[in-house]
């Protein structure tokens, strides 16, 4: 396999640990940890489930076991597609123990993601739930993968496995456990929000993804006393460590999961479980800001309600903050590592109009020109940054490397920025074809590309187009080859192409030609920007 690598100059890991951002933490140790301290603190509520942290390490260190006694050894990967279920933590805290590299996945995701992320990883489990909150059901798209992947040995199912292996039957000699993982060792791939493409995959380490919910946990004022609703997927990286369940556990405090996000589901959580903090997406902000004017529901115990994934624009933020009884808290930042807070106690201006500033002292930020030079304080501009928790390469991508990377380590993160005078960010936007829909990170070109497979699509151009829920919409200019397809059957194709359903465009304008040159010629980042504009004008215009 090729090797796990996120390495950081001797010296910068160095000075990294001298300041304290790298204590030499791992994440089965610091669940042992909390197991030792709050054994019978609840650790997880979902539905029924309220697991102590003593069962959730128990449990886990099952699962450990189990993994090691079907053939997995140290170092292989699992892809975990797993929902806001409790067997998500004992899962990956089992993965962890045994010295495996989880893989997170989205439930959304369908074939084509998740035999690439088998793939690039060179996976050798795939671990899901039977069935999702939409009914979908993940054994049939094991089989399909099984077959797609040969190199794929283990399939495990929570719940009902049929054919594959039952996830509540693994178990082992725990004895044969290893010791803890080096903490400096790749712990995880998350996947990115690619810009072409399909996913890249992150590789974070303990030491680096640990400091980032630890340090978060201190802006956020997460105590053991807390209580984090995970109502967004759990594997996303916002819910995972902005302060997110991870940062909940890490404090010892308790997690409840919300199957699905909305107001109906996650309020009665809240007030049932007396909820502290919570993290959306802006369009699910604006929803349960909404929903709280006429909910029956006591949602006096929230404290902090967390906003990122997503530009939150002033005068949504203006609505969340009047509409919610607790303090909005701005988060802007990216599974690449980076991540930026409005603090508690900042002036209301800052809170409802920037998008935060950095969580370390030593996270290093550049905004620049298309030179690469830096741009006037306060003016917008190319937004780079590196630090104790920002990568320095994806897994197994040289081309992805060469293009968001600078010589010397800064990440090109793709956002348009600029800075106040107090240091803190505001995005303008993105710099690439990037469509950003409700917090979901989207590659024109990918769907661009499964446009193209169509018999009725002669040429596609994917395009983001402001929307007031979504923050952007994805819109596709479609040239029709022969009968004139309609943009529903279009929509109901794409569906049947094994993607997440998020990528399905929500518009579809069908046109005669595009734009060219004089040359005839036309980059696809100019004809998307042309095509972009055209439909605000029409919009504007009526």
């Amino acid at each position: 396999m090729i090797p796990l690598r996120q390495e950081w100059p001797l010296d910068v890991a160095a000075r990294y640990r001298a300041a304290g951002y790298w204590r030499g933490e791992t994440f089965p140790a610091f669940l042992r940890q909390r197991a030792a301290e709050r054994p019978d603190a609840v650790a997880v509520v979902a539905g029924e489930a309220r697991w102590t942290y003593a069962e959730l390490h128990a449990r886990a260190e099952r699962a450990a076991a189990g993994f090691l006694a079907l053939g997995l050894r140290p170092g292989d990967r699992v892809v975990v597609q797993l929902g806001n279920i409790p067997e998500f933590f004992s899962a990956v805290f089992g993965l962890f123990r045994a010295g495996l590299i989880p893989v997170y996945a989205l439930p959304a995701h369908r074939l084509t993601e998740i035999a690439h992320f088998v793939g690039k990883s060179e996976a050798s489990a795939y671990v899901a739930a039977e069935r999702g909150t939409d009914g979908f059901d993940y054994r049939t798209l094991a089989r399909d993968l099984r077959a797609a992947t040969p190199g794929l040995r283990h399939v495990i199912i929570a719940g009902d496995a049929a054919e594959f292996t039952a996830f509540e039957a693994l178990d082992g000699d725990s004895a044969l456990l290893p010791g803890d993982p080096d903490p400096a060792r790749v712990a995880f791939l998350q996947i990115s929000g690619g810009t072409t493409g399909l996913s890249k995959l992150i590789p974070r380490t303990h030491d680096d993804y640990i400091y980032s919910f630890r340090a978060s946990n201190e802006i956020c004022g997460v105590t053991q006393d807390s209580v984090f609703l995970c109502a967004l997927p759990a594997a996303h990286n916002f819910p995972m460590s902005s302060p997110g369940h991870m940062g909940a556990l890490y404090a010892g405090a308790r997690v409840v999961l919300s199957p699905v996000p909305s107001p109906d589901t996650a309020f009665p959580l809240i007030e049932r479980e007396r909820v502290t903090i919570s993290g959306l997406v802006p369009p699910l902000a604006l929803l349960w800001a909404q929903a709280a004017a006429t909910t029956k529901h006591d949602l006096s115990s929230l404290e902090v309600l967390l906003v990122g994934g997503a530009k939150l624009t002033p005068e949504a933020a203006r609505r969340v903050a009047a509409a919610l009884p607790c303090t909005l808290q701005q988060v802007f930042g990216m599974a690449e590592g980076l991540v930026n807070y409005t603090r508690l106690d900042d002036p209301e201006a800052i809170i409802l109009e920037t998008q935060g500033r950095p969580i370390s002292p030593d996270d290093e930020v550049l905004i620049v020109d298309d030179m690469g030079e830096p741009v006037p304080e306060g003016e917008p501009g190319y937004l780079l940054a590196r630090g104790p928790y920002t990568i320095r390469a994806y897994h197994n991508d040289d081309a992805a490397n060469a293009r968001s990377f600078t010589p010397d380590g800064f990440y090109r993160t793709g956002d348009i920025v600029r800075r106040t005078a107090e240091g803190y960010l505001v995005v303008q936007g993105r710099a690439g074809d990037h469509i950003n829909r409700a917090g979901e990170k989207i590659s024109a070109e990918e769907v661009e590309d499964h446009l193209l497979a169509h018999p009725s699509v002669f040429d596609a151009a994917v395009v983001s187009i402001p929307d007031e829920f979504l923050g952007e919409r994805i819109c596709a200019f479609v040239i029709p080859h022969g009968e004139r397809p309609r943009a529903a059957a279009l929509k109901a194709w794409m569906r049947t192409r094994g993607i997440a359903d998020f990528k399905v465009p929500d518009q579809v304008v069908l046109v005669d030609a595009f734009e060219t040159t004089a040359a005839g010629k036309i980059s696809r980042k100019e004809l998307r920007a042309r095509l972009r504009a055209r439909l605000l004008a029409e919009e504007a215009a009526g």
